[in-house]
């Protein structure tokens, strides 16, 4: 999946690593770039045409269906991330609503349309999704399940021609790591390589120098092995007569 000529989706869109990542798909001379934004976006490039979009919106995201023509790359970026207390159901609740459900609605409502071009869906989550922080548990556990509900649709997906690629970011320097004294990639980079991972084929992306040290030891340990010999078993159980 090469961006170049090609319309692309990104939610999450005015800021953060979302507007890079538009910035990122016009560098590589996307054709079409839709920014899902909550709020009133412009932009001077008029390859970018906004999209009001809050991915947690029903009707918002069926109206952004009826107004993009066509897509070849949806980027599910928009997300939060806030400190809690592991007994607040109500901010676990909230994770899990944006984290969670809002990219799985919007990627089912984009699925036709991705398979129509074989195009390829992009799940930016986080290194907490193989590890818990402590300290932002709703937002650990959301994207957990985000990044199991994006392993199941890599293979399922396939059959249809839809690749699917897991973003597996470490900390970055946007609003939503302020309050965190780690070293941070910036959010130039890290679009730069989410990019990079997809035009590279490569199924779980570390985009940033934190999460890239786990990309070995997660590529050939146990646990993806144990995703590989599933999926290999659906694919058995979908060929037998």
């Amino acid at each position: 999946m090469i961006v170049a000529n090609k319309a692309v989706l990104v939610t999450g869109a005015n800021r953060g690593i979302g507007r890079s990542l538009v910035e990122e798909a016009l560098r590589r001379g996307a054709r079409r770039v839709y920014a899902g934004t909550r709020q009133p976006l412009t932009h001077p490039d008029g390859r970018v045409t906004p999209l009001t979009l809050d991915i947690t919106n029903k009707e918002q995201i069926q109206r952004a269906v009826t107004d993009v023509e066509s897509l070849d790359v949806l980027v599910n970026n928009a997300g939060v991330a806030l400190v809690s207390e592991i007994g607040d159901r109500v901010s676990l609740e909230e994770h899990l609503a944006i984290n969670l459900f809002g990219p799985y609605d919007v990627t089912q409502a984009f699925l036709p349309l991705l398979i129509r071009s074989r195009g390829a869906v992009v799940n930016n989550l986080s290194m907490n999704a193989l590890a818990p922080m402590p300290v932002v548990p709703g937002y650990s556990a959301a994207k957990a399940a985000a990044f199991s509900i994006t392993q199941s649709s890599r293979t399922i997906f396939a059959r249809e021609g839809v690749s699917v690629h897991a973003v597996l970011t470490g900390p970055v320097d946007t609003d939503a790591a302020r309050g965190f004294d780690v070293p941070k990639a910036s959010p130039e980079s890290v679009a730069r390589a989410i990019f990079d991972g997809v035009e590279n084929e490569e199924e779980d992306i570390f985009p940033d120098p934190m999460s890239q040290s786990l990309a070995e030891s997660w590529r050939n340990g146990s646990a993806k092995g144990l995703e590989r010999m599933l999926a290999a078993y659906l694919g058995a159980q979908s060929v037998k007569p």
